[in-house]
């Protein structure tokens, strides 16, 4: 049998899906340090795919990023709720991006 190692997160239901289609693999449970990072690289490699796919493959790549998100978030003890109330007080005090406004440069410093 040949082995691939992926080292990497991978979702809850991934050994379940290897083992349902008669192959095998070895998982093991991380602490939280761990993975918070693995979180964090996952979220980098989900972003990635999403800027790189056709417009019919967002909704399943938007899906995927939403739920690191909110692992993230669950991770921390975030209610989700709080994060998007803060989206949307941003909103209201910043805008969003609608206009589709490119600064092209400005007497302030970025961030602030």
């Amino acid at each position: 049998m040949e082995k691939f190692f992926h080292k990497k997160l991978v979702r809850d239901k991934l050994p379940e899906i290897i083992k349902a289609t008669g192959e095998e693999g070895e998982v093991r449970v991380m602490g939280k340090r761990e993975f918070e990072g693995e979180l964090e690289k996952k979220l980098v490699e989900e972003t990635k795919e999403l800027l790189g796919v056709p417009r019919k493959d967002l909704p399943k790549e938007m899906a995927d990023v939403l739920e690191l998100l909110k692992s993230i978030a669950e991770l921390h003890k975030i209610d989700f709720k709080s994060v998007e109330e803060k989206q949307i007080e941003k909103r209201k005090e910043r805008g969003g991006f609608k206009k589709r406004l490119f600064l092209i440069w400005s007497s302030r410093k970025a961030g602030e």
